[in-house]
Parts: structure tokens; sequence; C-alpha cells
């Protein structure tokens, strides 16, 4: 079992940045392929990044050069760097982490733990 909270969302302007966390308790980030997701309202759960157990990361094409996920083994969290924030940016944003080590896929459904959420909003 892995339990996975996420902080570090709010409000914030076009063109700014946040800087989203997520601690993990019950096994180690390194141990699993990990990722961040959003669901804006009316739409489906989308892949931010993923981050593999050697820490290779890999983006959608919308963040690609924007956000940045990386991971602190020694804190035992993910963290997700958003800049240039657009309002289309606004969702909210979960972590989560396989079953087991490997990366599956890039899709949400090849994830099996899950946070809560934080929320981002970005005004224009």
């Amino acid at each position: 079992q892995m339990q996975l909270v996420e902080s570090g969302g709010g409000s914030v302007q076009a063109g700014g940045s946040l800087s989203l966390s997520c601690t993990a308790s019950g096994d180690s980030v390194s141990s699993r392929c990990m990722g961040w997701f959003r669901q804006a309202a009316e739409k489906e759960r989308e892949t931010v990044a993923i981050i593999d157990i050697l820490a290779r990361p890999n983006y959608a094409d919308s963040v690609k050069g924007r956000f940045i996920i990386s991971k602190d083994v020694a804190k035992n969290t993910l963290t997700l760097r958003m800049n240039d924030l657009t309002p289309e940016d606004t969702a909210m944003y979960y972590c989560a982490a396989t079953e087991f080590p490997g990366c599956l896929g890039f899709s949400p459904g090849t994830f099996h733990y899950w946070g809560r959420g934080t929320q981002v909003t970005v005004s224009s």
C-alpha cells in the first residue's frame, strides 16, 4: 500500500509559477513509476508528466518546456514545478504511483495509487 498526499496548489495569475508536492508513505518514491495528472471541469483526467524509477521524465506536449517533474528520495516526495502558467492549466492536480516498479504507459489508467488532489487556478 502506498499513500499519497498532494499540496501546493492555489491561485496564480497567467505567466506565474507554482510548485506542487506529493508526499508519499508506505513505500519509496524511488521504487515506483510516479506521475502528475490533472482534471479540469467537465473534462477527462489527463496525464501531465510521469517519471520512472531511474528518474527519467516524460511530459505531455502541452506542458513540455514549462513543467518539471522530479523526485526527492530523501524526503520521499514527488514535485511538479509549473512555470509560465496559463488559464488552460486550471484543474485539479493529482499525484499517482504504479502498483509495480515499471511504467506501464502514459495513461492515467496504468496508475494504481492516487492522492486526493490539489486545485490549481490560473487567472488571465
